[in-house]
């Protein structure tokens, strides 16, 4: 099921912990590339770890448009990205995927992925590591900028889907690159348990473990 922009019309942390184990379905050449998500991060207005804080401008005008408006940026040259949410200047990132395949999308769209987003000496990535990254992620799936920032999403070319996977357990945990200062002790960064070896930094892999709370979504 196509998630509509109701969706989205919530709090940032309560969407960036549904959006788990949705699938970001991009057509490509007449082919579905498709990635589930494992791993986002909320952003709000109110604070300093947003974009949004820093003013309302064109460049990033989508965080004060209706709720699943897509905001796209550069992030260290590569593309990101983020979707509006409830409430001006509010967002979530998209931070990591796993390359995933089904009857509508099939895995000849993994090789194709691969070749979108080689390593830097050429070679394929190993699929574990395609979707490890928010700018990964977008590569990958050839989202870029110039095309879809400020835009809804489109059933004919991109869109993310709903097939009824819910975590059983998410790790909620403080985002990553947020400089000192600016509110980077928030709890706002989301992983699906199960698939954490594959996000972008693994806390539960780390020898100074950042504080972190898991929390089952069942019963």
């Amino acid at each position: 099921m196509i998630l509509q922009a109701d969706f989205y019309n919530d709090d940032a942390c309560e969407v960036a912990k549904k959006l788990l184990g949705k699938v970001i379905r991009r057509k490509y050449k007449n082919l579905w590339l498709a990635a589930q998500i494992i791993e986002t991060e909320a952003y709000y207005l109110s604070e300093k770890g947003s974009h949004s804080s820093l003013g309302k401008t064109d460049k990033r005008m989508a965080m004060f448009m209706p709720p699943g408006t897509l905001y796209m940026y550069y992030a260290r040259g590569h593309d990101s990205c983020n979707i509006s949410v409830k409430g001006e200047g509010n967002a979530v990132l998209l931070k990591s995927g796993i390359p995933f395949a089904d009857k509508l999308s099939s895995k000849e769209g993994f090789r194709v992925m691969q070749q979108l987003n080689p390593q830097n000496n050429g070679q394929p990535r190993a699929l574990g590591k395609l979707c490890a990254g928010q700018t990964l992620l977008c590569r990958s799936l050839n989202l870029k900028v110039s095309q879809w920032d400020q835009q809804a999403f489109d059933p004919d070319e991109f869109y993310i889907d709903d097939i009824n996977n819910r975590p059983e357990k998410i790790i909620q945990t403080t985002r990553l690159g947020i400089p000192p200062g600016r509110d980077e002790h928030k709890p706002y960064r989301f992983i699906d348990l199960q698939h954490a070896r594959y996000c972008t930094s693994n806390p539960l892999s780390k020898r100074n473990k950042p504080d972190y709370t898991i929390i089952s979504l069942t019963g």
